[in-house]
């Protein structure tokens, strides 16, 4: 009952006419960022970080989150129309959704995806109310030692998991560890890494972080590396399903929500693993008259399945940015520094702290779904309309709004000059396959866990072993080692057999 009281008092603070109007905002700007192609939720959170500094903390973390979701909705247009995922979570729903749309069946996958979409994040913000209070009673109880590995293990996964290299992902981790300790010592209030610069007494502001790797970055790479693509739209059909459509629709629906959402709560998420593991599961159980579908005209499971495993993966995965403050995303670490920007460091006091906030959030959750389904269905071909505008001047009014709102935070030059360096940083490491998101990761969680690792040795009198002799540290530690090692290993084995293998046909 303490849970559903909470619940209806969130929905009583999100239900405000003002708290409303900004979570159809943030539904309407994430749905249109989604359509538009290569720009994805964390670019836009991170360009519009700068301006909601002077809004009130609840209306801006419902706008964020609008956003988020509006995006993961969004993206599903585009990649079936266009056949142009503009994330990778939308890769899988590409691969049927626009054969689909070739066979003059645009409108049914459409319709699937958006339904999916809303049943699953439906099902996912559901597991999110019932299971994140708990989470946050469990983690109130850990010590330092077992925050400071907990936060090793987040550095470990998410430099493991979101890039192509672990060598890339830990490299770029330790560039967001190194920008983390650059400023005035927590403890001993000394100078570090500061150059003499007094701008920087204070840090590097993560707005500014999030802003240049995201935004500015993804503007000055597409006009360095991208040429002119001329796009081919398939022509829309009307959004609706045959009874044949909902029928081989629904079963996909669940059995997407079922594999999305452990995804999302494990902080080793990430949408790429449920979506393929659903598209997977799908083509095995389709029966043998739909079968033939797949890869040739389109089949609807392979859009239903993936579109709701990607939803209720990004759904839950607020389980652990609220209950741990672990990102497990590029959307959700710009997220992070969001509530950091507002002084808010989300984990297990969050729900005791800034109980009001956290439950006007989730309460926004079931607000927004039901938002994103009546913008997603009706107004699809308003949102089509939008893949008309010119990359040249959207990709400049992006450039203009990230400097705009980077220079009104402190109205600083030198900030200026700090985004474009940060900028191009973020070009070069897309331009060698380097993951964004440690460096964000590494910058907040850096210093919290340094804070945590001086007090874990204080506890253990100058000791380390302090890391092992408690049960629940040493698990952590076992599951980071493992995390490193079990990948090489499988990897190891597989080319060994692939060798043999190779052998017996010679």
């Amino acid at each position: 009952m303490e849970i559903f009281d909470a619940l209806m008092a969130g929905f009583a603070t999100a239900a405000t006419p003002a708290n409303l109007l900004w979570a159809l905002v943030g539904c309407a700007l994430g749905t249109a960022v989604g359509v538009l192609p290569g720009i994805g939720p964390a670019v836009a959170v991170a360009m519009l970080l700068p301006i909601t500094a002077k809004v009130e903390v609840t209306a801006s973390m419902i706008f964020f989150a609008g956003i988020y979701y509006g995006a993961m909705y969004g993206g599903s247009t585009t990649s079936i129309l266009l056949n142009t995922p503009g994330e990778t979570a939308s890769m899988v729903t590409a691969m049927e959704g626009n054969k689909m749309a070739k066979s003059g069946r645009a409108g049914a996958a459409l319709a699937t995806s958006a339904i999916g979409s809303f049943v699953a994040g439906t099902v996912a913000t559901v597991v999110v109310t019932l299971f994140a209070p708990y989470v946050a009673d469990f983690a109130v109880k850990l010590g330092p030692p077992e925050y400071f590995m907990l936060m090793v293990l987040a550095f470990t996964t998410v430099s493991a998991v979101l890039g192509k290299s672990t060598v890339r992902g830990i490299t770029a981790l330790f560039v967001g560890l190194a920008a983390g300790c650059i400023g005035m010592d927590q403890i001993s209030g000394a100078a570090r890494y500061t150059g003499g610069k007094p701008e920087l007494l204070d840090g590097i502001d993560i707005v500014l972080v999030a802003v240049g790797l995201f935004a500015v970055a993804e503007v000055l790479y597409a006009a360095m590396y991208e040429g002119r693509v001329v796009e081919s739209r398939n022509r829309m059909s009307r959004v609706h399903m045959t009874g044949r459509d909902w029928k081989r629709s629904i079963p996909a629906w669940l059995r997407g929500t079922l594999i999305g959402t452990p995804f999302g709560c494990i902080p080793a998420g990430g949408t790429e693993i449920p979506t393929f593991l659903s598209y997977a599961t799908e083509k095995k159980l389709a029966k043998d008259t739909d079968k033939a579908e797949f890869g040739t005209v389109g089949a609807i499971e392979g859009v239903a399945g993936p579109e709701a495993a990607n939803n209720a993966t990004v759904t839950a995965a607020m389980i652990p940015l609220l209950t741990l403050g672990i990102p497990t995303s590029n959307t959700t670490a710009v997220l992070l520094g969001a509530f950091q920007n507002y002084g808010i460091n989300p984990g297990p006091q969050l729900f005791t702290t800034s109980a009001t906030l956290v439950w006007a959030l989730i309460a926004s959750l079931y607000i927004g779904n039901v938002m994103l389904l009546v913008l997603n269905l009706p107004m699809v071909g308003l949102w089509v309309k939008l893949l008309k505008i010119p990359k040249p001047q959207l990709y400049a009014g992006i450039l203009i709004f990230a400097t705009v709102g980077a220079y009104g935070m402190r109205q600083s030059t030198f900030d200026l000059f700090l985004l474009y360096g940060i900028g191009l940083l973020g070009v070069l490491m897309r331009r060698f396959d380097f993951p964004t998101a440690p460096v964000v990761v590494g910058m907040i969680l850096g210093p919290l866990a340094e804070a945590q690792m001086r007090n874990a040795v204080s506890i253990g009198e100058g000791s380390w072993l302090v890391f092992v002799q408690r049960p629940m540290s040493l698990t952590l530690l076992i599951i980071v080692l493992a995390v490193l090692i079990l990948p090489r290993l499988f990897q190891h084995m597989a080319r060994r057999k692939l060798a043999r293998l190779q052998q017996l046909d010679a």
